[in-house]
């Protein structure tokens, strides 16, 4: 390895480490080493020195060790005659420094608590989001795992004008790569350069602006550590597992724009631990041999035409871009993206036009393949700013297609739409809305290009169960409407289908494998009467989705002989519970919360809890952040029990599933529930309504306490006790 590299990284990590120290110092004097520290919103501490130590820092004392490993780490300086083998003395130096830099940072959460965002987006105050809490984390992280986002570009510094950095950063997002931004270089940052173009950065946009300054790189590896321990299982200190991991899985390299700093060398040596190699612009010596990278360590003095693509090369990664016939970039990283009031040139739906979309099965002879038709005014039709009415039908036809698969179809429309550059899509059904920004207009899009999208990525992505596909895209409002009472007659169909199926009713449920990549024992049972715990598959979702893919994740269980009717346990679902999770899982029942309840991974929407003093049981939803009368927070929760677990007293589920018939009905149903969040509660009010009708508690939505009541069991009782909650009076539920 570069002598002039490692010499360099070394001195680099002695600055770093010099400065965590003398920061720790002050704040000792300052706070004490009693004072609590640490990212806001996660269970992981301070997530690289938790990941490759195992130590928790709790408090500044818990610092002190962590200097001390620093130290140990750090190696003396390179002298110019002493000849050496440079890789491990630079990769323990790159080490020590990320140590130190979580140091460096947690103490910034301390003197400047407002210094960054803390959400996913930036503010009016500042551009700079700091760590992704353990939201952002569940959230973004699933994509690293189910391959939506195969990795980051690290990028550090500036591109020397802001035309090359939205280049560079739109080039990464058509690779569907986050883009994780701190450092600067000649009084200008890459983040910023975006910003002034009038490009749109945060999470939703995977354009990730963590830090104006070098030490915020340590945001990237800790995600990418945290990653590996959420969704690969890895437990804390198996540093070797999560270095591999990261390897193997997580497709990252350093990108570093401009004048190379000796404290950015030390974080590139640091980086390489993670297999994650540096491809720079500036002729700074290369270091081309394999090694702890899948290729070259190094590599520099590319083009900024062409360092994308050999960024991708160097790290290994194969990039499948699909091809959709549009006049604006197209991908996942531009889901997130939003257009803003001033930027709309036409916006349908959302409350304020009627809107619909519906997939729709028809015979073979009436659908022409590919054939997209717009009835009424196109965009060069109407003036900017307007707003009109839509509605979009896409009608399949194929000897496979069945009626079951047009709500999965039509599911991916959101997704679908989001993915072109410049155009925002939220809801579904008869609340789509829909807006086409000014910026997209003049690149040409215009609304026959939303068929073609469909088109193209109906056939790519369930090309095998039909065979042809037309769109017909509504722009009259009269048109639209009786559309839109067409599709609302077939949307009340399909809800009335699922919503009077009983689990008694049928002899075979569906498993839910997809989330066993990171939580390798979990397997989820989909039944009539209790939806997937993420809350996007129902039974009859399951059933479409093992007949489009026999082999996929959604598998049918015969319930075989019934064991316990109470708790919902069978025979065959024990069997296949078993040999799913590898042996892990004897057993589980479906509807307890106390007893073998079943497995939870970290993508559930709630998480229920018992509430012992108040005789019931409180869910949180995963946007909640604060407090609950558990005493934990979502996220804590989260990592508690996830990972595949059964906990008796503790159950993930969806939103959905809270007013199903089946809910905890071993304890007595939902008349156990005590406590939600205010936002959760509103969400589901109509559905919470008409299920307090059907147990006969008219008023019960009224009895459920939130927030504004308390936090605690303490302060939540006496609102109970004045409501008359029916689970005061109900057995023990412990």
């Amino acid at each position: 390895m570069s002598k002039i590299i490692c010499s360099a990284a070394i001195r680099g990590a002695h600055k770093i480490v010099d400065r965590a120290e003398q920061k720790w110092k002050e704040a000792m004097d300052r706070w004490g080493p009693k004072q609590e520290v640490g990212f806001p919103n996660t269970a992981y501490y301070l997530p690289v020195i938790y990941g490759i130590t195992g130590i928790p820092v709790k408090r500044l004392g818990d610092m002190e060790k962590v200097l001390e490993t620093c130290r140990s780490l750090l190696p003396p300086f390179v002298r110019e005659k002493v000849h050496l083998p440079y890789l491990a003395p630079a990769l323990d130096a790159g080490m020590a420094t990320f140590f130190a830099e979580e140091i460096i940072e947690a103490i910034r959460y301390l003197e400047d608590p407002d210094f960054y965002t803390k959400q996913e987006d930036p503010d009016d105050r500042t551009i700079w989001l700091g760590a992704a809490d353990d939201i952002i984390l569940r959230k973004r992280g699933i994509e690293f795992v189910d391959g939506t986002a195969p990795g980051f570009a690290a990028i550090v510094g500036a591109a020397p004008d802001l035309q090359t950095a939205v280049k560079i950063a739109q080039e990464l997002q058509q690779k569907n790569l986050y883009v994780f931004m701190c450092a600067g270089c000649n009084g200008n940052r890459f983040a910023e350069q975006l910003v002034q173009a009038g490009v749109q950065i945060g999470w939703p946009t995977r354009l990730v602006s963590f830090g104006p300054d070098i030490t915020a790189a340590v945001f990237a590896m800790g995600f990418a550590t945290r990653a590996a321990m959420s969704f690969g299982g890895i437990k804390p200190g198996d540093f070797r597992k999560i270095l591999i991991y990261n390897k193997d899985r997580t497709f990252a390299f350093v990108m570093p724009l401009g004048y190379v700093t000796e404290e950015w060398y030390a974080n590139a040596a640091g980086a390489i631990n993670w297999g994650f190699p540096t491809i720079a612009d500036t002729p700074i010596p290369q270091v081309l041999p394999t090694g702890i990278c899948t290729y070259e360590h190094v590599v520099s003095n590319v083009p900024h035409d062409q360092i994308v693509s050999k960024a991708i090369e160097v790290r290994g990664l194969k990039v499948t871009v699909a091809e959709v016939p549009i006049p604006v970039a197209y991908g996942p990283a531009f889901e997130g993206e939003r257009v803003r009031k001033e930027d709309i040139y036409l916006e349908c739906g959302g409350g304020k036009t009627p809107s619909c979309e519906w997939t729709t099965l028809k015979p073979m002879s009436e659908v022409e393949d590919g054939k997209i038709e717009v009835i009424g005014p196109d965009l060069d039709d109407l003036p900017e700013g307007s707003q009109g009415p839509l509605a979009i039908v896409v009608e399949v036809a194929g000897r496979e297609m069945q009626e079951d698969f047009e709500p999965i179809l039509e599911r991916q429309i959101h997704h679908l739409i989001n993915y072109a550059q410049g155009v925002m899509h939220i809801g579904q059904r008869d609340i789509a809305w829909i807006r086409i920004s000014k910026s997209a207009k003049e690149k040409g899009f215009r609304l026959r290009h939303i068929g073609s999208i469909i088109h193209a990525k109906y056939h790519q992505d369930f090309g095998k169960i039909f065979d042809k596909v037309q769109v017909k895209i509504y722009t009259e409002e009269e048109k639209v409407k009786e559309i839109l009472d067409q599709a609302r007659a077939v949307y009340a169909s399909r809800d009335a289908r699922i919503e009077g199926m009983r689990d008694e009713t049928t002899d075979v449920f569906y498993s839910c494998t997809l989330c066993q990549s990171f939580a390798p024992n979990h397997v989820c049972m989909v039944t009539p009467e209790r939806t997937g715990l993420c809350g996007a598959y129902n039974w009859l979702d399951c059933k479409a989705s093992y007949e489009i893919n026999p082999t996929g994740p959604n598998q049918p269980v015969p319930k075989g002989d019934l064991i316990d009717n109470r708790l919902g346990q069978w025979r065959g679902v024990n069997e296949f519970v078993y040999k799913a999770s590898r042996q892990k899982i004897e057993k589980y029942n479906i509807y307890s919360i106390m007893e073998d309840p079943m497995t939870t991974c970290g993508c559930c929407e709630c998480i229920a809890a018992v509430l012992p003093i108040c005789n019931g049981i409180m869910t949180v939803n995963r946007e909640y952040n604060g407090m609950t009368p558990c005493g934990m927070k979502f996220t804590t929760l989260a990592g508690t029990i996830g990972g595949g677990q059964v906990t008796p007293g503790f159950l993930g589920h969806s939103k959905y599933n809270v007013c199903q018939r089946k809910f905890i009905a071993a304890e007595g149903g939902i008349k156990r529930l005590v406590w939600m969040p205010k936002m959760l509660k509103e969400e589901i009010a109509e559905r919470l309504k008409r299920r307090s009708e059907e147990i006969g508690i008219p008023d019960f939505y009224e009895m459920i306490a939130d927030e504004t009541v308390g936090v605690t069991e303490e302060e939540i009782l006496p609102f109970l006790e004045e409501k008359g909650h029916p689970a005061l009076t109900m057995e023990p539920i412990m």
